[in-house]
């Protein structure tokens, strides 16, 4: 449980710095001149190059053994690159530089799920993959609470909230001075392989094939946040919202246009944060499945609402249902994955997951963006139609 809490609390570091970031990243890239394709692309590329990277990083820390040192160096090459956000001058400079920051991510994340893993007993492994993401949330939680505070009341400028979010980067290497990698991952015989998908179960090959459909509706989250802003665009009536006095100190339409969506970016990520434990030890007791059930469903129904949201008060229930949808999958689907592979290869098992998935957001983000352009309803539309697939294909393919 001692790794889990000191990755947690390096997760609470690293995502509170990435929050400070990704609020502002689709208005930074507007302001420079980019449009719905671009914000799409920028998701989608950057997470799907950090997919890549996943299933190597996995791999050879299953043949090598090594995996507190990809761990390390995936967090300590994103920080580097969170010092290059504040020199960016147009937004295809951005295209080019949060890939290269997501690398990081795709360094880290699959050897440090395994460690996570063998960390715990199986029968716990939900809740402590559900500890690691509610600290994960938590940190996101503080890292919006940061930023919208620097920009609203502060009046900082975007890049000096990016500079000041590198330097909090750094600070997320402390705690993984303390964590030991697990005997059960490396005090194993070693038989250096070729990287191959041929040992992986087959009901994990059904389950990749599932989550990748999914991830194809599942397109990036700063879509989300340009549909709030565009929601919000009549703010005439929101002063008539007495609550929205205590946060906002400015009714002037360019400031509400940017500070409400992050107000509504720290209510989703709250109950991120609240539901990512109870629903990983809820996966724990009724199974994985179920409540992949759930967090794809709540999905669907998130992305059904945001066709219709027009007020402040339906934004905020359907954040709280994207909120909850990221807490039911995220722990879950990581921990299914743990159960349907075989310590010897569980790195490269989780790597493979987060590449496949990973890689369907390329298409995700294009797709959602081009149809953002024509209409921005219609990439909801589309997310909607989707999931529901993606549902079905889980309750009636893959068993366990």
């Amino acid at each position: 449980m001692t790794n889990i809490i000191l990755l947690g609390l390096t997760s609470l570091l690293a995502d509170f710095s990435s929050e400070m970031i990704q609020p502002l990243l689709p208005f930074f890239i507007v302001a420079l001149g980019g449009a719905g394709l671009a914000v799409g692309l920028v998701g989608g590329i950057g997470d799907a190059l950090a997919a890549v990277f996943k299933v190597f990083s996995g791999h050879w820390a299953d043949q090598r053994r090594k995996y507190k040192r990809f761990v390390y160096l995936g967090y300590g090459f994103s920080a580097m690159a969170k010092f290059l956000f504040p020199l960016v001058q147009t937004w295809q400079q951005v295209f080019v530089l949060r890939p290269i920051e997501r690398v990081g991510k795709g360094l880290r994340d699959a050897p440090r799920d395994a460690i996570v893993s063998e960390s715990i007993n199986e029968s716990a492994r939900g809740r402590g993959f559900g500890i690691q993401r509610a600290m994960d949330s938590l940190g996101a939680i503080i890292g919006s609470v940061f930023v919208y505070i620097l920009f609203v009341d502060f009046g900082l400028a975007f890049r000096s909230i990016f500079l000041i979010a590198a330097v909090v980067a750094l600070a997320a290497l402390i705690p993984l001075f303390f964590v030991r990698e697990p005997k059960s991952l490396t005090e194993r015989e070693s038989k250096p392989t070729k990287l191959s998908f041929k040992n992986l179960s087959p009901q994990l090959k059904k389950f990749l094939i599932v989550a990748t459909i999914f991830n194809l509706a599942n397109f990036n989250f700063m879509f989300f946040v340009l549909k709030a802003s565009e929601s919000l665009k009549d703010v005439g009536g929101l002063a008539s919202y007495r609550f929205l006095r205590f946060f906002v100190t400015s009714f002037e339409p360019e400031k509400l246009a940017i500070s409400l969506p992050i107000l509504l970016y720290i209510f989703f990520n709250i109950f991120d944060a609240s539901l990512s434990m109870p629903a990983g030890r809820l996966s724990d007791k009724v199974g994985r499945k179920p409540v992949l059930v759930i967090g794809y469903s709540l999905f669907a129904l998130s992305s059904l609402g945001f066709i219709y949201a027009g007020s402040l008060l339906a934004l905020l229930g359907l954040f709280a249902l994207y909120g909850a949808f990221k807490a039911f999958i995220d722990a879950s689907q990581r921990a299914f994955v743990s159960d349907l592979s075989v310590v010897e290869d569980r790195a490269t098992s989780l790597g493979a997951f987060e590449t496949s998935t990973g890689l369907a957001l390329i298409p995700a983000g294009l797709i959602a963006g081009f149809l953002w352009n024509m209409n921005s309803t219609y990439t909801f539309t589309y997310g909607f139609g989707l999931s529901v697939v993606a549902i079905l294909a889980l309750l009636f393919i893959v068993k366990k």
